[in-house]
């Protein structure tokens, strides 16, 4: 494309918030504005200002009386949140400046809608199926609820000029569902830059965790219940005896779901074992990484690719990982200590690597060589590329913002 892309992007979370689908919403507008497209985001009336998007306007939705917060996951929120963050993206839409509307999860249905009826092109990123979301999360997993969502996704899948799917099961169930237009596979690689390499931080970190001497493994990242993390209270109750040097720091989480998890260690008699920190900023949570003989995820559910993977790929420590679909689409046993999603595979998974140092150095270097390798920026930025040239060239040039129609009959 000889100039940038007008996009209006629509993201129904909190932005920003340093959590799964926000962090990939983030990097989604970095690599857009490296590509010299320009991006308005409607958003939730929730979250901070990212700082590192100048160029990026944000337009929060109006909030409705008595949320003052978004969970993760489905929730009562989120669709009370939906009605005005539609009804100020299609006003915006229809403004005719824009070229593209992007959206994310269930954003795809109004994006669907002004591809029917107003003829403007829909990317749909997809970061999960919406209908899976509900057994993941165990919340309103009703046949009626998801039968719901299952048309939703099937009517967005219809009326998208391109999707965006963020690992392969995905996908190949868009391929399956019948969608034949520019479909894209972006793993959520792009990433903050690391902090460059400061010794004393580390020691300061040590000291302020009282790890020093100690092995440790840390856990970043969310404490949903599809996370895992009492399997990992049980595996550390398992290794008591035979690692009592054994520290596991989590990193993340709400103060009640730390608050529930530091109970369970506690009644498990490790709670010196377990060190909790609340939800950093992006760029500390590598300081973590750095402090850790090895990384961990305990997921036990779910068929989406963690964001967390990728950073743990590039961190040059070993990973231990629950040998589940989620985590084995990207992972094998050559980069990661691959272990059934119980505490006595876990236990197992941490002994191997504290037992054979040299083993768990050579798996961190394949790791690191695979993130390289395979999910580099570049390689992002590319793809994004080449499915926005896909796109674009399927619709006759009518002058940039200017309402498309349905030109192109059904994209999907």
């Amino acid at each position: 494309m000889e100039t940038g892309l007008r996009i209006l992007m629509v993201s129904p979370q909190p932005f920003f918030q340093a959590r799964g689908t926000p962090v990939s919403v983030l990097h989604r507008i970095r690599a857009l504005q490296r590509l010299g497209h320009r991006v308005d985001l409607v958003t939730y009336p929730f979250g901070d200002d990212p700082g590192q998007l100048p160029e990026l306007r944000i337009h929060r939705s109006a909030r409705p009386p008595f949320i003052h917060e978004v969970p993760i996951g489905p929730s009562m929120a989120k669709l009370l949140l939906d009605g005005p963050l539609f009804a100020q993206a299609r006003r915006m839409a229809l403004s005719g400046r824009y070229d593209l509307v992007h959206t994310h999860e269930e954003a795809s249905l109004l994006g669907a809608l002004l591809s029917r009826n107003h003829g403007l092109p829909h990317l749909y990123d997809m970061h999960s199926s919406l209908p899976e979301q509900f057994e993941n999360f165990g919340r309103f997993n009703w046949r009626p609820v998801r039968s719901v969502f299952e048309w939703t996704e099937a009517f967005s899948l219809r009326h998208a000029a391109g999707v965006i799917t963020v690992y392969p099961e995905l996908r190949d169930k868009v391929r399956q569902a019948g969608f034949d237009g520019p479909l894209a596979l972006i793993e959520n690689t792009l990433d903050f830059d690391p902090p460059p390499l400061d010794p004393e931080r580390e020691r300061q970190l040590r000291r302020k965790l009282d790890i020093n001497g100690h092995y440790t493994v840390v856990y970043t990242g969310t404490l949903e219940p599809y996370q895992g993390m009492e399997l990992l209270v049980e595996a550390g109750a398992r290794l008591t005896r035979s690692l009592p040097d054994l520290r596991i720091v989590s990193v993340g989480g709400t103060r009640a779901q730390i608050d529930e998890l530091k109970r369970k260690a506690t009644d498990a008699g490790i709670g010196s074992m377990f060190r909790f920190v609340e939800m950093v900023p992006p760029r500390e949570v590598f300081h973590y990484h750095r402090v850790a003989d090895a990384l961990v995820t305990c997921r036990i559910r779910g068929t989406n690719t963690p964001l967390k993977l990728y950073q743990y790929l590039g961190s040059g420590r070993p990973i231990i990982a629950t040998r589940i679909h989620s985590h084995t689409q990207v992972l094998t046993g050559e980069v990661a200590e691959l272990v059934p999603p119980s505490p006595e595979g876990i236990a197992a998974g941490i002994q191997a690597l504290h037992d054979d140092p040299q083993r768990a150095t050579r798996m961190a270097s394949r790791a690191r060589r695979l993130k390289d390798e395979e999910y580099s920026h570049a390689a992002y930025l590319r793809t994004l590329s080449s499915l926005l040239e896909g796109i674009m060239g399927r619709i006759p040039a009518m002058g940039p913002g200017t309402p498309t129609g349905r030109r192109n009959g059904r994209a999907g």
